[in-house]
């Protein structure tokens, strides 16, 4: 079988993920390590078997036998390692956001473009069984033309409290859903208004509600909470909302699906993105890079998702962002 030699530059909680998904897909040899941190990056070798380590990205991406890696740093550094790798001529899983910037997001794309390897950003939603068939229920023609779209992606605050130092609410969530509610609509968002509310003041605000109106006609609003209760049973509370002329989606990704009462209380562990199964890391997370590795194998570029979807989910996220910031519309 045709393994991809593969690399993951990054190795912070989701890199880890990343390397439990990859080290369990058949089509994929965890080749490669690289991260800053020595101690970290001998700890995963150890724990994934991998040979090869590095704490310089640009080391690694020299290796001639390395075929392809995950980028899985903080966003707004997400730019120099996703250049150089697509420069390095490797297939590039860039994890979402794609950059920090509309500037960066353009730079990426256009050379995602002129390269002949595979590109593709880590939006997993679209890899999610639910959001996969409300897609293929719009685009069907069930609901008629949209009109209304809400997406609600809230967590805990104990999940958030280390996360808000580096990234908020809007852009690290909402991107999710602005990327579906543009997947869903093919609509474009011309103006953008949002507001903030800073609870525990970790450098980015815990709260955020966006309404953006698009050039269909159609409105819609996303709600990011990062400050549910620290007892919350789930760790997304995760619903969305598409009304039609003729008809509307409703998703529900949360705690119902799975709900175990021990003597600390209710949990509802997730079995949809990353899941554990039969000792192996699995869904979204999993058929998303088992498909980018089987384009790599075939030789297609991803149409799962495009370089340009992605930065328009960006784009508009940024445009909130700023809104938020000042308390005005924000023209896109």
């Amino acid at each position: 079988m045709r393994k991809v030699k593969y690399g993951v530059i990054g190795l912070g909680w989701f890199g880890e993920k990343h390397c439990e998904a990859l080290s369990g897909i058949p089509t994929i040899e965890l080749y490669a390590l690289c991260t800053r941190t020595q101690s970290r990056l001998k700890a995963l070798a150890r724990t994934f078997k991998v040979k090869k380590t590095f704490t310089d990205y640009n080391a690694m991406l020299a290796d001639p036998e390395l075929e392809a890696v995950s980028v899985v740093t903080m966003y707004d550094q997400h730019a120099p390692p996703a250049l150089a790798a697509i420069k390095a001529e490797k297939h590039v899983f860039l994890e979402k956001p794609m950059a920090s910037t509309v500037a960066d997001c353009r730079r990426i794309v256009n050379a995602a473009n002129k390269s002949d390897k595979c590109f593709m950003v880590g939006h997993i939603c679209r890899f999610n069984p639910r959001y996969a068939a409300a897609k293929q229920e719009i685009a069907a023609g069930k609901i008629g033309k949209i009109v209304s779209m809400y997406a609600r992606r809230n967590i805990p605050a104990w999940v958030s409290e280390g996360v808000l130092p580096k990234i908020g609410p809007i852009i690290g969530d909402g991107v999710h859903d602005m990327d579906l509610l543009l997947w869903y609509s093919g609509a474009k968002p011309i103006s953008a208004y949002a507001q903030t509310t800073d609870v525990r003041g970790l450098g980015h605000p815990d709260i955020g509600w966006t309404m953006f109106k698009f050039d269909s006609g159609a409105t819609g609003v996303l709600e990011n909470v990062w400050f549910l209760p620290d007892k919350t049973a789930f760790q997304i509370d995760e619903r969305m909302e598409i009304i039609g002329t003729e008809g509307s989606v409703h998703i529900h990704e949360v705690h119902p699906n799975l709900s175990i009462c021990d003597k600390d209380g209710w949990h509802c562990p997730d079995t949809t993105y990353w899941p554990e199964l039969h000792g192996v890391r699995a869904g979204a997370l999993r058929e998303e890079l088992a498909y980018f590795a089987n384009c790599v194998i075939e030789g297609k570029k991803p149409t799962v998702i495009t370089p340009e979807e992605s930065l328009e989910a960006v784009r508009a996220c940024l445009a909130a962002e700023k809104s938020a910031a000042t308390g005005r519309i924000v023209k896109l």
